[in-house]
């Protein structure tokens, strides 16, 4: 499965505990990553300073389902957070 467009889901929901370029302390569950672009795709994608972490994150219908609230409701309840507000 490819990335789908217009979605960033992988940038908000899950908290990210590596430093992040310009969040040296990572990033809380349910925050957008300041590498977010307006288009939800990742200002970072292709620098040597994207964490690991979410380099190794493959796009897959188990967590990412069959549209970008699918996919912000599984990873939250996969974080096991709220994220009334934060689908738009």
């Amino acid at each position: 499965m490819e990335c789908r467009p217009n979605c960033g889901a992988c940038c908000i929901v899950p908290s990210i505990s590596s430093p992040i370029p310009g969040m040296p302390n990572g990033k809380p569950a349910g925050v957008r990553c300041i590498h977010l672009q307006d288009d939800y795709s990742c200002g970072i994608f292709h620098s040597p300073e994207r964490p690991a972490v979410c380099a190794g994150f493959k796009a897959e219908k188990i967590v990412c389902g069959n549209n970008r609230q699918e996919a912000m409701t599984i990873l939250a309840d996969l974080q096991g957070i709220d994220i009334t507000g934060l689908i738009k």
